[in-house]
């Protein structure tokens, strides 16, 4: 069911060059009032385009350390390399190799060393490899045979926290013992019996790795050292990733083997935790979300706590708003990432007061990832017409320092964003974007595609490939479409009541701000009502089944990674958290579940043409969610196409398999919508 897209924000960094570039190879028709000189924006000119992120910021602030991932197209994967920006942006240059999933540069207290994650030849997981700064080929210092989900390096330098999942020593397939309420999740797959995630600490001069915590009644996660070194805060839960009343533990402990953790709070578990030491070691912040009912309508706030125990303290309470991102840059300043309508903005926090500035320019983009150290902070920065790249963020200013796509866009021509606003039926007041294509002429009527987000818990913003929604709209503009973006009701940005406004009403609201912001664009003489598309993912493909069993205007859609019949998602994906809160068990509710299912059980309302796609291994929204609709439509005689692809989870990394999305997409569309 919907996707909670910010908790996997950062994992999907690493596979923006798939989904979020595939998605958008839409090649539908031709404009012909577009720039002789307008390029193409084919398949392999798109998978030139880099993705940058998780920036670290050196401890003396001189240096950047940052991801680049790019697509390998003869080995059919993705590849990732550690780069290194000097402050002033006049030196940079890569530390690494591509490789497969390099990720998470770290540096060590006193600068020397860049730790990492790599996946040696020949092995199958990720170890923290070393490298000096100094000079010299990188060591790997971890040899250990499960996954590293996250590390941190002590203040001396002399040690490293690792939170990873408990190796299976088996040669043989063993069955799959399950006993967790939450059992499934897509990426680590089945959360089995003997396979929980505990910290163990690291020598880094010996590399001998104890164990810190072992109790298999716990999970534990995202552990941050104490100034001092003498505790390490981390996450505890008994189930993963949250517990059943949704909540998640945080908790204390010394770095020493067989040392008793001791809880300090239980907070709400938030979309994306994370945690944070003051630079005196006298607070200790966190991230909260809201209560499970709400599970899937994300409002983070930001909290403060003393180190000592104690109440906690709201710093972002009277906001309204999600805290994305956030980093101390100084024991009284908090430097953060603020979602709001269409943007992402940075802005400064005041600790004693909560008085937030906002900062980062006028100009419409989304940041996030922001790191701070020696009185230097970085963040990755997009907007509508350039892709993520590095920035410094300083005097209330952003400054770029990185170009990987700068010669990407120089070759290409995009599609000009503009905000639109529009009345729903009811009155509600409705945000979106519109992408016009090169060249647009005010007064010409054209195709239209009717693009949806993902989540509901998310929105559409000004932003060009940051968070795997964003690439398509351009790609289609570039091909003739005008592209509708709507951040219906459900959607983050606007504040808690318009998210929570679909709670357990799913498919309602949300298609009449759909419908409304086509009916804008007919009115105004853009959109050509008889050339008509919709699509999306994930919700964005949930909510094209309602959409098209609610109106047959659409002369063609694309649904990926979706669902229509919303019972069989019990138990089938890995959203029971929210279906128990939020709509109660199919057995005591069974009108609410049949209600919110009518394009499964309504399915001869349907007489759109649908693309059906979605990946086997996903657990998210698993592949049945297409297959329902392509066999229900297939026996109701609707043309439909169902495409499966083996190996992939919720979102699509494999080069090959992106390749064919960005082909298959537009040469459906154009069967239905180019006649």
């Amino acid at each position: 069911m919907p996707l909670s897209a910010l908790r996997r924000v950062i994992a999907l960094h690493r596979v923006i060059a798939g989904l979020s570039l595939a998605m958008l190879a839409a090649q539908a028709i031709a404009n012909p009032s577009a720039s002789a000189n307008s390029h193409s924006l084919t398949p392999d000119e798109l998978l030139r385009v880099q993705s940058v992120s998780d920036p670290q910021v050196s401890p003396d602030g001189a240096w950047v350390a940052y991801v680049v991932t790019s697509n390998d197209l003869q080995a059919d994967e993705a590849r990732s390399a550690i780069w290194m920006v000097s402050w002033d942006g006049a030196q940079r240059l890569a530390l690494t190799g591509e490789g497969a999933d390099t990720s998470r540069p770290r540096w060590s207290p006193d600068g020397h060393y860049l730790a990492y994650l790599a996946t040696p030849t020949g092995s199958e997981k990720s170890e923290i490899m070393l490298l000096d700064r100094r000079g010299g080929e990188a060591s790997q210092i971890t040899g250990v045979t499960a996954d590293i989900a996250d590390y941190a390096w002590s203040p001396d330098g002399k040690r490293i926290v690792i939170a990873m999942d408990q190796a299976d020593e088996a040669k043989t397939p063993k069955p799959i013992v399950i006993e967790a309420w939450h059992f499934k999740q897509d990426e680590e797959g089945y959360l089995a019996k003997g396979h929980e995630r505990h910290l163990a600490l690291l020598d880094v001069q010996s590399k001998r790795l104890e164990a810190l915590t072992s109790d298999p009644a716990f999970n534990e996660d995202l552990p941050v050292w104490s100034p001092d070194g003498s505790q390490i805060l981390f996450v505890r839960t008994k189930e993963r990733p949250v517990d059943r009343d949704g909540r998640e533990e945080i908790a204390l402990i010394e770095p020493r083997p067989g040392a008793t953790p001791h809880p300090l709070l239980r907070p709400f578990a938030p979309n994306n935790q994370k945690l944070a030491w003051s630079p005196d070691g006298k607070l200790i912040t966190f991230l909260e979300g809201l209560e499970p009912r709400y599970n899937a309508y994300m409002q983070d706030h930001l909290y403060v706590v003393p180190a000592s125990g104690g109440d906690p303290r709201p710093l972002t309470d009277k906001l309204d708003r999600a805290v994305q991102s956030y980093t101390f840059t100084s024991r009284s300043k908090i430097a953060l990432s603020v979602e709001d309508d269409r943007v992402v903005y940075p802005a400064e926090l005041a600790v004693s007061s909560g008085a937030i500035t906002r900062e980062g320019g006028a100009e419409p983009a989304v940041v996030s990832e922001l790191s701070s150290a020696g009185g230097h902070t970085a963040l990755i920065r997009t907007t509508d017409a350039t892709p993520g790249e590095v920035y410094a963020l300083e005097h209330g200013k952003v400054r770029k320092l990185t170009p990987h796509n700068d010669t990407w866009l120089s070759s290409v021509t995009l599609g000009r964003a503009e905000d639109i606003q529009f009345k729903a039926k009811d009155g509600t007041e409705i945000h979106g974007v519109v992408i016009k294509p090169p060249g647009f002429v005010t007064g010409r009527k054209y195709p239209t595609l009717l693009w949806i987000h993902g989540g509901p818990n998310g929105q559409d913003e000004h932003s060009l490939g940051l968070d795997g929604y964003q690439f398509e709209p351009q790609m289609f503009a570039t091909r003739g479409f005008v592209v509708l973006r709507v951040n219906y009701r459900g959607s983050s940005g606007r504040g808690i009541a318009f998210a929570e406004a679909i709670y357990a009403d799913w498919g309602d609201k949300e298609v009449a701000d759909l419908l409304a912001g086509v009916d804008e664009l007919v009115s105004a003489g853009i959109a050509d009502p008889d050339h008509l598309a919709v699509g999306g993912w994930s919700y964005g493909g949930i909510l094209t089944d309602y959409t098209i069993a609610s109106d047959g205007r659409f002369k063609v859609a694309v649904s990926g990674a979706g669902s229509a019949n919303q019972i069989s998602m019990f138990g089938g994906d890995e959203y029971v958290l929210q279906y128990t809160h939020e709509l109660g068990p199919p057995w005591t509710h069974t009108d609410l579940w049949l209600k919110v299912s009518y394009p499964f059980f309504h399915a001869d309302r349907i007489h759109t043409p649908t693309l059906f796609l979605g990946g086997d291994k996903d657990f998210n929204v698993p592949v049945i969610g297409g297959e329902q609709m392509y066999e229900a439509l297939r026996t109701l005689g609707v043309p439909a196409q169902l495409v499966v692809y083996p190996g992939q989870h919720h979102i699509l990394t494999r080069p090959s398999f992106v390749k064919d999305l960005a082909e298959r997409i537009p040469t459906w569309i154009d069967r239905y919508l180019a006649r």
